[in-house]
């Protein structure tokens, strides 16, 4: 645990009393000097805390590369075109598909700018020395800027900060001596749970003038609120938010019809929504040679990013679009997919 940090967070609440556990979880990992990830301490892949998508090998951004390809292409091959990424980590997803873009697509890499939206100091440095061989082709900014192109987040919005509300109770975290503990309040089940996700779907709307968004994520299921909390460490489930502060990954899965319902009224079209083994599956079908059959290495690869054991559903994608023709063929990443609103309906059967 990061005591300093600890301390901190204690003598806010001693000062001012019961806090949002939104406000909690933004100190935990984004406290401008001690959070998890603005510090720098959020370390990806075997030696890390967790696996992600981008840690299991180069493969994953060699798909996303194809499909990225592709939007270009739907968007008329424009001379300028943007892949904003956001929760970029050490760079290594950016650096896989400037790679495999410079060899298969040399026409598409010329035209692209790769932006990596990043507001903290260390992780900038940490990027540019995974990048450095592809500088003239990045460039960092502190907040979303306008942009014509594809938006990308990898496991960005479950990390936001979110407030713990269920039927007519919200869960605040208070102190009991100098232990942290949760306490009830009185609560409004239609209140905005996930305020700062919505608040990043009005920004990407705002800032995107022509082209998609794609994130990917895992949505929440069924138990008390506080027990939708993940805490991960060293790849250890730990018990508690309250464990390892300012050195644990807090994430709670999406509620994905709330991002949907708020990006449509953003004006956004919902061109796709599937889960990741029939996203990557599209894409492998029209890019065969991405995955030869040969390879042990790439065979891994696959079943870890494809197996429904795995991660083929835990995660889901969500493709967005503005100023898209309605009509236009679905992405290929969503070839093998249903239409949006039937597999949102069997997230939230209310639908």
């Amino acid at each position: 645990m990061n005591t300093e940090l600890a301390e901190l967070i204690r003598q806010t609440i001693r000062a001012h009393g019961s806090q949002s556990f939104a406000w909690f979880m933004q100190q935990a990992l984004y406290h401008p000097e001690h959070g998890y990830y603005s510090s720098g301490r959020c370390v990806i892949g075997r030696k890390g805390d967790y696996f992600t998508n981008v840690s299991v090998g180069p493969l994953f951004g060699q798909l996303l590369a194809a499909q990225f390809t592709e939007i270009w292409e739907r968007l008329g091959r424009p001379d300028h075109f943007a892949i904003v990424e956001q929760g970029a980590h050490d760079g290594q997803f950016a650096r896989d598909v400037l790679e495999s873009s410079q060899k298969r697509s040399p026409e598409f890499f010329e035209a692209l700018r790769y932006r990596i939206v990043e507001p903290f100091p260390i992780l900038q440095e940490r990027q540019a020395r995974t990048l450095d061989s592809f500088r003239e082709k990045i460039e960092w900014c502190d907040s979303l800027q306008p942009f014509v192109g594809v938006h990308f987040s990898n496991e960005l919005l479950d990390a936001m900060p979110v407030r713990l509300i269920g039927g007519d109770v919200e869960k605040l975290v208070d102190l009991k001596g100098d232990k942290f503990v949760f306490v009830d309040r009185p609560g409004h089940d239609d209140a905005n749970f996930n305020q700062a996700a919505l608040d990043w779907i009005d920004s990407v709307a705002v800032n995107l003038q022509r082209g998609y968004v794609i994130t990917i994520d895992y949505w929440r299921s069924g138990g008390e609120f506080h027990e939708k909390i993940q805490v991960r460490a060293q790849h250890r489930n730990l018990d508690s938010p309250f464990e390892e502060i300012g050195h644990a990954d807090i994430t709670m899965g999406l509620c994905w019809p709330s991002i949907v319902e708020r990006a449509q009224a953003n004006r956004l079209h919902v061109a796709g929504f599937t889960d990741q083994h029939h996203f990557l599956t599209g894409i492998i079908s029209e890019s065969p040679d991405l995955t030869p059959e040969s390879g042990a290495k790439i065979k891994r690869e696959l079943q870890t990013l494809l197996h429904p054991e795995m991660l083929g559903r835990a995660f889901q994608v969500l493709a967005l679009s503005k100023n898209v023709d309605f009509a236009a063929p679905k992405l290929v990443g969503f070839k093998f997919a249903g239409e949006p609103d039937t597999a949102l309906a069997l997230i939230d059967p209310s639908r």
